[in-house]
């Protein structure tokens, strides 16, 4: 059961990946844009105080402007940020893009170990990417459980950030995947059934 699981997230994995494909660089801005916007106008995010942000791969929507946005204001922001000896993503509060970003350890921006570790459970909000979603909240992640392990004992707001393509009728789910409690994508708001 657990391979028939397995194989059915890696197919699904590679048909999103090839949807992604034929978005356009000019079409991925306009609808990171048009996210954002969607964002901004949540009450969810309006009222967050401590808000995890995440630093997009080539194939995510983007954030980084709605990060430097929220920079500008009193809330406070982080990021995540591989913890080489555990093997795991902890998060790190930033307050300047432009001096605290480097390159990670995939290539992902994140945060200087100098930057303040904020425990999770001091977050309101965690804006979390993935492969795919469904209208149940389950998550497609990249295959290695970072997000489910970073997630698994936090009890604020998680929401999924997608493209509309990325939006499936079912996500493949186990029992250590941790569900969203809303997505989020450029026209749509899917809040998970009760």
């Amino acid at each position: 059961m657990k391979m028939d699981t397995q194989q059915a997230k890696a197919g699904l994995r590679l048909k999103i990946r090839s949807a992604l494909k034929n978005l356009s660089p000019e079409k991925r801005v306009l609808e990171s844009e048009k996210l954002c916007e969607n964002l901004r106008q949540q009450r969810f995010f309006q009222n967050a105080v401590s808000i995890l942000f995440f630093a997009s791969l080539p194939d995510e929507p983007d954030l980084w402007p709605l990060l430097n946005e929220t920079l500008a204001t009193q809330k406070m922001a982080a990021l995540p940020c591989f913890d080489a000896d555990s093997q795991t993503y902890l998060t790190r509060r930033v307050t300047d893009v432009h001096v605290e970003i480097l390159s990670g350890r995939f290539g992902i921006r994140e945060p200087a170990t100098t930057c303040v570790a904020i425990p999770l459970e001091e977050l309101d909000l965690v804006l979390v990417p993935g492969v795919a979603f469904d209208a149940n909240g389950y998550r497609l992640g990249r295959g290695k459980g970072f997000y489910d392990r970073l997630l698994e004992n936090f009890t604020g707001t998680k929401i999924g950030i997608a493209f509309d393509e990325q939006i499936v009728d079912a996500v493949p789910a186990e029992k250590n995947d941790v569900a969203m409690d809303f997505v989020l994508t450029p026209t749509r708001y899917l809040a998970k059934a009760s």
